[in-house]
């Protein structure tokens, strides 16, 4: 490969490295401003715990259970550690031609994000140690052993044969819809928190304590998804890369609009929490399939993301399960949507397509929602899951942490 090509492509994934890097600001801005202020340092060490201990997980095991090389389609290893491979500072490394340390770094971004998923949709109410465990556990095993059945080579990327199979171009199933199973488990078996339901079935809406702190976190996650989804071109490739940008943002921006205007129709309000949610929606639904789409399948799949929001929100209420933050609605409805879309829009729609996806959905679903909760069944019969009510009425902040977000300011705590 061309030296100048080779580092053109070194240089876009670093740069998409960095932009998946940013996303856990945006994470950690999102969740702390749709929950309690008394609860805010418990969401940010949380989400700093996600990051470290996942890049360390990731080089310890995660890179090489999910990348094994020969292996029977279901479970391999290649070693703890990393070690450079022949070659791996060349353009023989990878088709896209970058690094062998590149790669290592913009995989180990994605591997964090499944826990950082499920912490939202459990805040307020979860053990920090248990919730570290957990955390340990899913990233460290569970999320890479799944990403090898498609991006490792396993028995996902083979489905059809000579097909193109299940595809998953940046991981609405492989990321997204990872975290959101552990999230339905973990809020199932949690409970809700104190206050959100009546005996009555009434539903109570506990508002965030920051919404600009929010809406600048779902901001810097559009920002964030151009690596994540662009950086999953795996090249600087010009054509490739800039449909990719375009997909991903108009279907983010119609994913905002649908779920906009559907939440509006149906309870008379200009919902802005809906609306952010409706651009996340949209997001996770294109990235399946971000390199495959139009830009007017992309405004359709996002318009539809977008409605699947506002629904599933509504749904899980009545369930009543309690996700603060739309996680479960955002990352596992859409993450579900956007994979099946891959079925039913763009170069490669057709019904045995659509079966491949299917397939790889329910393979996913079953194998995350049996591991998270023997996981988390475990952990909340021996450590417990969940704090008691005094630390949850008073905050975890001042239980788990012993100090303030905002010490010197006097802020509604509930």
């Amino acid at each position: 490969m061309d030296a100048g090509l080779f580092t053109a492509n070194n240089i876009w994934m670093m740069l998409s490295t960095a932009l998946v890097f940013f996303m856990h600001l945006g994470f950690s801005f999102l969740e702390i401003g749709l929950t309690r202020q008394k609860n805010t340092i418990n969401i940010l060490f949380k989400n700093i715990f996600i990051i470290t201990a996942g890049l360390l997980l990731y080089f310890i095991a995660g890179f090489n259970l999910m990348y094994p090389g020969e292996f029977n389609g279901f479970l391999g290893f290649s070693g703890f550690g990393l070690s450079l491979p022949d070659g791996g500072l060349t353009a023989a490394y990878a088709d896209g031609g970058y690094t062998y340390w590149t790669d290592f770094l913009f995989q180990g971004m994605f591997a964090a994000t499944a826990a950082t998923i499920v912490s939202g949709a459990v805040a307020e109410r979860i053990k920090l140690g248990s919730f570290m465990i957990f955390t340990i556990i899913y990233v460290g095993l569970i999320y890479p052993i799944v990403g090898s059945w498609q991006w490792g080579g396993g028995f996902l990327s083979t489905l059809g044969g000579d097909d193109a199979g299940f595809y998953d171009f940046a991981g609405s199933t492989l990321v997204h819809s990872v975290g959101g199973w552990a999230a339905l488990v973990a809020v199932y078996l949690l409970g809700a928190r104190i206050g959100k339901f009546g005996k009555d079935g009434t539903i109570k809406a506990i508002p965030g304590h920051n919404i600009p702190l929010a809406t600048a976190g779902v901001l810097i996650l559009w920002l964030g998804w151009f690596g994540f989804n662009g950086g999953s071109v795996l090249s600087a490739d010009p054509g490739t890369t800039s449909l990719v940008l375009v997909t991903t943002s108009l279907a983010a921006a119609a994913g905002g609009f649908g779920a906009f205007i559907l939440s509006t129709i149906l309870y008379k309000n200009f919902d802005l929490t809906m609306f952010l949610n409706g651009i996340l929606g949209g997001l996770v639904g294109i990235t399946a399939g971000a390199d495959l789409m139009s830009p007017m399948e992309s405004i359709v799949i996002g318009l539809i993301a977008g409605a699947i929001i506002v629904l599933a929100v509504s749904f899980i209420d009545r369930l009543r399960l309690d996700d603060p933050v739309g996680a479960i609605a955002v990352h596992l409805g859409t993450g579900i949507f956007g994979t099946l879309a891959v079925g039913m829009f763009g170069d490669l729609a057709g019904w045995d397509q659509f079966l491949y996806q299917l397939e790889g959905v329910v393979a996913v679903g079953i194998f995350c929602v049996a591991t998270s909760f023997i996981i988390l069944y475990i952990l909340k019969k021996t450590m417990g899951l969940r704090v008691s009510k005094e630390e949850e009425l008073e905050g975890l902040d001042l239980h788990e942490h012993g100090m303030n977000a905002y010490s010197d300011f006097r802020l509604n705590q509930h």
